[in-house]
């Protein structure tokens, strides 16, 4: 298969209530691992890969890396920029070929972020993609930003924040953390309360640690795709560490990169599955 369009990937997400794994990708090996899990599981998700860790390559040899990664696919797998921070990365990305895009200027004034995600908005609706914004504010670590405050959303700017942007869906703060340091504490009321004023689906981010059973449980109130990050570069980096650990002078690099995409790929089948198991 070729990279599924956002909007084609929810609608069949939603024809079948699944909810989409989007898992987080830095270079080659994890990208091709991503791929490989969710197509041993057969089920749909995302490659997702964010500004932060564009710095190490670039959206168009990410494009073209995912895009050979499911050609032998029979599920259907997007590409998304995820936590895009400024218009110039939503445009690369969407010249690239990505098929959805998060623009998140959730650290800009109340106003401006609005102006910024609807510029955005904008762009990938000329291109027929789907856009993401984010409201509220999640605890932890996000690649290099560590963020002390919890911040989470106020279900009384959702209406008016989703109709201004003209976003597609909606990450929310709802007691989920990012990285695997701290115990995420999912308000269901809360996303109840956000689920019932929201005209678009939800996303959370920070899903590595959530119980399988809160998952099962947010399915009920719009959520539509959940984030994993920390899970898969954990399998990934131990792969590396556990050899180095058995002899420091390991130096096989590809036999090592090639057990790591079976370890992260096994991983990745093993989340996908679990959400959807319910």
């Amino acid at each position: 298969m070729k990279l599924i369009n956002g909007f084609q990937l929810m609608e069949y997400a939603k024809k079948y209530n699944y909810v989409l794994p989007a898992f987080n990708t830095t270079n080659l090996e994890m990208t091709y691992a991503i791929a490989k899990g969710l197509m041993d599981a057969n089920l749909p998700g995302y490659i997702q890969i964010s500004s932060n860790n564009l710095r190490l390559s670039n959206p168009e040899i990410i494009a073209k890396i995912a895009a050979d990664a499911v050609k032998k696919s029979e599920t259907p797998i997007g590409l998304h920029l995820d936590h895009g921070k400024s218009f110039e990365d939503v445009k690369a990305c969407v010249d690239a070929g990505f098929s959805s895009i998060m623009i998140d200027m959730s650290h800009l004034p109340f106003e401006e972020n609005i102006r910024e995600s609807r510029r955005a908005a904008e762009y990938c609706h000329f291109y027929g993609l789907p856009v993401e914004v984010e409201l509220g504010a999640l605890k932890g670590k996000e690649e290099d930003v560590v963020n002390e405050a919890d911040c989470k959303t106020d279900p009384d700017m959702v209406a008016d924040y989703v109709e201004r942007t003209g976003c597609d869906t909606l990450a929310v703060s709802v007691g989920n953390v990012h990285g695997l340091c701290l115990d995420p504490q999912i308000d269901i009321p809360l996303l109840e309360k956000i689920y019932k004023v929201s005209k678009v689906p939800l996303v959370l981010h920070g899903g590595s640690g959530i119980p399988k059973e809160v998952i099962w449980e947010c399915k009920k109130y719009g959520l539509i795709k959940i984030n994993y990050g920390s899970d898969l570069r954990k399998e990934y980096i131990h792969t590396f560490g556990e050899a180095y650990e058995k002899d420091h002078n390991e130096h096989d690099v590809i036999h090592l990169s090639i057990a790591a995409v079976d370890n992260v790929a096994k991983r990745a089948q093993e989340l996908v599955t679990m959400i959807n198991e319910h």
